[in-house]
């Protein structure tokens, strides 16, 4: 009954292709008709009709796989990684001091935060999650790790102090790569020996030049969020929480496009892409 669905396929692409212009839903809408004409997509959907699938849960897992489906041909030559995570500002605001200390204080924008594990050569996204400004960088890194380590080979992992934890530190060595995650000042021995607790804090400790030299390979994850920032913007236009998820999602998408289109005539990687 009714008007007939658009195309799953036509609305992914006008999604993607809206976050890639970085435009306003009526500026874009030449860029679409532009599109309809050249036979990317079968059906021209209005930028309203762009604006409601932003706000489908359902939108969200086929993003999610084209990223990690984006980041698959590198994975030949990506087997270190690193991870982190930022923050993408909202429209919506929020008054710090009265969130953290019930007084009065500044009006601030809201934010969501990017979790990623990014390969520390092309700078391709293997797994991301996206979550609200409250969730703790710790708690999402094991989720990281094993949604990577189910397409690329893994030989080592970095990331901040942040994510110290003996949880975090047993979910990459279980892939058979090594974490350097630095240990804190007060870090202390666990009272279980011979722990891998102990022997990454001993290596550490003494031999910390080496374990720095693989450590500072994690800045390369603040590459990514600076490339993904400068050419697709620090914030989102949506409004909803699950619109604002879909078009940091597609922001990351967008980036892994186009390392993948840079390595490709850097590197000859041969790769094939279907419609």
């Amino acid at each position: 009954m009714g008007r007939k669905r658009l195309p799953l396929s036509d609305v992914t692409f006008a999604c993607a292709f809206k976050v890639y212009s970085c435009f306003s839903g009526r500026r874009f809408s030449t860029d679409m008709k532009t599109a309809h004409k050249l036979g990317h997509v079968s059906k021209l959907p209005s930028y309203n009709s762009m604006f409601r699938y932003f706000e489908k849960p359902e939108l969200t897992p086929i993003i999610q796989s084209l990223i990690v489906q984006s980041s698959l041909p590198l994975k030949a030559v990506e087997i270190d990684f690193a991870a982190d995570s930022s923050g993408f500002s909202t429209s919506k605001l929020i008054n710090w001091n009265e969130t953290k200390y019930k007084g009065h204080g500044d009006m601030e924008h809201d934010w969501l935060k990017a979790h990623l594990m990014t390969g520390v050569k092309t700078n391709t996204v293997t797994a991301v999650e996206v979550w609200d400004r409250h969730t703790h960088d710790s708690f999402l890194f094991k989720f990281l790790v094993e949604a990577t380590a189910k397409n690329f080979d893994m030989r080592e992992v970095s990331a901040d102090k942040g994510y110290l934890s003996a949880r975090n530190l047993e979910a990459v060595t279980k892939f058979g790569a090594t974490p350097y995650i630095p240990f804190k000042s007060n870090t202390v021995l666990r009272e279980v020996p011979n722990s891998l607790w102990d022997r990454m804090f001993h290596y550490f400790s003494f031999n910390r030049t080496d374990f720095m030299s693989h450590y500072h390979k994690r800045s390369n994850v603040e590459s990514t969020f600076s490339m993904i920032k400068g050419k697709f913007g620090d914030y989102v236009r949506s409004k909803t929480p699950t619109a604002q998820m879909n078009e940091v999602l597609l922001k990351v998408l967008c980036h892994n496009i186009c390392v993948l289109i840079q390595a490709t005539h850097e590197l000859g990687i041969e790769t094939q892409f279907r419609n």
